[in-house]
């Protein structure tokens, strides 16, 4: 399949072009001035994200983002703070290795990973490798180590994204005609999804290519964590398909249904949960793009064509 989904990218502001006590934190918690920085591309955090190395030779990632860039991304920032920090150990994730916090500016420092990011469109091996590390992701963090908030709290407004767009009376211009004509039944179909999707499983909630790294001795490791909560031990691979769809992947009803934790779930859950997810990439798509990610809403939109397509197949030639 030919992708759809415009590249992952957020506008990068320059390291150089942090302001000097950010810079000098991040000395700090490295033990020797940055010496070297380069920009690290893909992915929907602005500000900086860098790769560095300091004058003793230290690598480290580092991602740091203020108010002024994107009100939204400090907070973010902070809530990846907090879950990076409380991983525990063996999680295949990059360990946080220090942050700075001065209200506006908020810093992240984490130990740098060797790897690259799955090619794009998808190579069948690497998204083997990707699918089997999360199912092994699943079962690592079950019963979850976090203290994250459950699902159904956390995506409560958003997964109402078909709720929302007939309480605002959007009609679906601009819509595929079966959609725009089952806005009303796409937000009963996805109503209960909240019960179906909880569980105590942490998800990373939000995988995409640009979150995963690629070692060479076949290891995956999972960054970017702001978004992690409590759900069922399918979740994550559900939310993760649509994506990989709209990335030049394979059908996700067949990823899903041969997939270990695709074929414990419960096929009602997984439909009403894959309603709420295809209205929170529509209704968002439909939105102002955020400052400093200008590719972000036609991503969405790309997704929740993936999501409707699979959904659709899902429920068969019988409307929603």
């Amino acid at each position: 399949m030919t992708p759809t989904a415009p590249p992952a990218a957020g506008v990068r502001t320059p390291w150089g072009d942090l302001p000097r006590p950010v810079r000098d934190a991040v000395a700090q918690v490295l033990g020797a001035k940055v010496t070297e920085a380069v920009t690290q591309h893909g992915g929907f955090s602005p500000g900086v994200a860098a790769r560095v190395t300091t004058a003793n030779g230290h690598r480290a990632f580092v991602k740091a983002v203020s108010a002024d860039t994107n009100p939204h991304s400090p907070a973010l920032h902070r809530r990846e703070a907090r879950n990076a920090a409380a991983l525990p150990p063996g999680t295949p994730a990059p360990r946080l290795l220090g942050s700075y916090d001065d209200g506006t500016w908020v810093a992240l420092v984490f130990e740098d990973v060797e790897g690259r990011q799955p090619h794009v469109p998808w190579r069948g091996h690497e998204l083997r490798l990707v699918l089997d590390a999360v199912g092994e992701l699943s079962r690592t963090l079950t019963p979850s180590p976090v203290d994250a908030p459950p699902v159904a709290e956390a995506m409560a407004d958003s997964f109402r994204g078909w709720q929302h767009m007939t309480d605002e009376g959007d009609t679906g211009e601009g819509l595929d005609p079966w959609t725009a004509g089952h806005l009303r039944e796409l937000a009963e179909l996805a109503a209960p999804w909240g019960d179906f999707a909880a569980g105590d499983t942490l998800a990373h909630s939000d995988l995409r290519a640009d979150n995963l790294l690629l070692t060479e001795d076949r290891r995956v490791v999972f960054v970017d964590w702001p978004h992690a909560m409590r759900a069922a031990p399918w979740f994550d691979l559900l939310v993760m398909l649509p994506c990989v769809r709209a990335q030049g992947g394979p059908d996700p009803e067949e990823l899903f249904t041969a997939h270990p934790l695709g074929r414990d779930a419960d096929p009602a859950g997984v439909t009403a949960t894959l309603a709420g997810l295809a209205g929170f990439f529509v209704q968002h798509s439909r939105q102002p793009p955020p400052p400093g990610l200008p590719t972000l809403r036609p991503f969405q939109r790309a997704q929740g064509d993936a999501a409707l397509e699979w959904l659709r197949k899902r429920l068969g030639p019988t409307p929603a």
